[in-house]
């Protein structure tokens, strides 16, 4: 499978959303993450509902949105509502996490379960065929643009292993520090999806550098 990108919206300019929608839309991007902060649960308020509304009717791409709050399981009803395409729920705040996951799909939508960059990937190992997509952190979440967590490659190898072992088809996600240079170490370590910010929309061309990161080859013994 040809690796996905996502573009996370945390990074664009709000006072022109629109036209950042629409560069996304026209873009090689496969889908718009979206970061949902409450300053809780990180140190950090992104933005809420209204947003995921009033980007909803624009979009042409389908929507991740990663709850980087407690009790997310509160919320699923609202962001199905919303639109979204995949619901991302941190480990870390989520005690049921088995009733969560089925909870978002009973909703239609794909589960995702985010672990922070401290979290091993052996919690996961006797949920994992139950979840849709797992999101690796390769920084500490809460703000975009800072530096990719060098263990994260290893992590991102680790849980490959564990996916291929079972003969699953979950996929892999890793949000934080993505650069060109980032990207291959993580896909040749066999990630999937690549969720990337700050270097796509302060680059000269964002659609240029989407299309630079799409195109992407590496060698993967998967």
């Amino acid at each position: 499978m040809k690796h996905k990108i996502a573009l996370s919206l945390l990074a664009a300019d709000f006072l022109y959303l629109q036209k950042e929608i629409e560069m996304i839309n026209n873009s090689e991007a496969d889908w718009l993450h979206m970061d949902v902060m409450d300053g809780v649960f990180v140190p950090n308020i992104s933005f809420g509902f209204p947003i995921l509304e009033a980007v909803k009717p624009l979009l042409k791409k389908p929507m991740d949105v990663h709850l980087m709050i407690v009790e997310p399981q509160k919320f699923i009803r609202q962001v199905a509502a919303a639109g979204a395409y995949l619901m991302n729920v941190h480990y870390e705040v989520s005690p049921h996490l088995h009733r969560t996951v089925s909870a978002i799909k009973e909703k239609g939508m794909k589960a995702g379960v985010t672990l922070n960059p401290h979290t091993p990937v052996h919690l996961l190992e006797d949920m994992i065929q139950d979840i849709d997509m797992v999101l690796l952190m390769s920084v500490n979440p809460g703000f975009g643009g800072q530096t990719f967590i060098e263990h994260s490659v290893e992590k991102t190898a680790r849980l490959k292993d564990m996916i291929l072992r079972k003969g699953l088809h979950t996929l892999i996600e890793v949000d934080g520090g993505i650069n060109m240079e980032t990207s291959r170490r993580l896909l040749t370590a066999g990630a999937d999806v690549l969720v990337t910010g700050s270097f796509v929309f302060n680059s000269p061309n964002p659609v240029q550098t989407i299309k630079e990161l799409k195109e992407l080859t590496v060698n993967v013994d998967h």
